[in-house]
């Protein structure tokens, strides 16, 4: 979102950017190192040392994926500071200014739901269903050993009985309660296209349709 280059004196000094908190999933970088690595790898390999087609179709794979690839597990994350959320995901990055958000939602994924109804997928939060239910387990745990009384030892050890990303999703929901009324959490959201990743996997789709047409 952009602020005007000299704001009127109504409008007062734009207000300095407090430091965000991002979250990210780490499962996902681990598999996004792990996949453009075999990628470079096999599509390396294909271009260097292939003959005839194989090169410009290793050309083309590469175009495709790797962009992809990046999308999916590399860019995704979570930007939030006292005055707006910014969500980047594989194709486009919202920034929801706290006073514009609704709210957010968690089911088969965590969501944010913003004044004019549109909802948005954190895909850098996603939700773990095994997780979930790990830590409903250790809730029922300790609520069992903490009614049975007496010095025995704890059935687990201490620590957070709530999945990560479910504690990321009330940690959000706090920030929002926080801030949604300060003056310098108001304002639009706005939502921009990533065409640094989709210009080059179009063209990698375009050149690799064409190769295989043209046999």
């Amino acid at each position: 979102m952009t602020t005007p280059d000299h704001p009127s004196p109504s409008q007062g000094p734009t207000p300095p950017e407090s430091p965000d908190r991002v979250f990210r999933s780490p499962s996902s970088l681990v598999a996004g190192v792990l996949l453009l690595g075999l990628a470079g790898w096999l599509g390396g390999d294909a271009l260097i040392v292939g003959h005839g087609r194989t090169p410009w179709l290793a050309l083309a794979t590469l175009l495709l994926v790797v962009p992809l690839v990046i999308a999916f597990t590399l860019r995704p994350a979570v930007f939030a500071n006292d005055h707006r959320l910014r969500v980047r995901n594989p194709f486009r990055v919202v920034v929801a200014p706290w006073g514009a958000v609704e709210g957010f939602r968690s089911g088969f994924s965590n969501e944010v739901v913003v004044e004019s109804g549109a909802k948005y997928q954190l895909w850098a939060v996603p939700v773990s269903l095994r997780a979930r239910k790990r830590a409903n387990r250790a809730k029922m745990r300790e609520a069992r050993e903490a009614g049975g009384g007496g010095g025995r030892m704890p059935l687990i050890p201490p620590g957070p009985t709530r999945a990560q990303n479910d504690q990321i999703m009330d940690d959000l929901g706090h920030l929002w309660e926080a801030r949604e009324k300060a003056a310098t959490s108001q304002g639009e959201v706005t939502v921009k296209w990533s065409y640094e990743i989709m210009a080059p996997a179009a063209a990698g789709a375009v050149l690799l349709a064409i190769l295989l047409a043209v046999g």
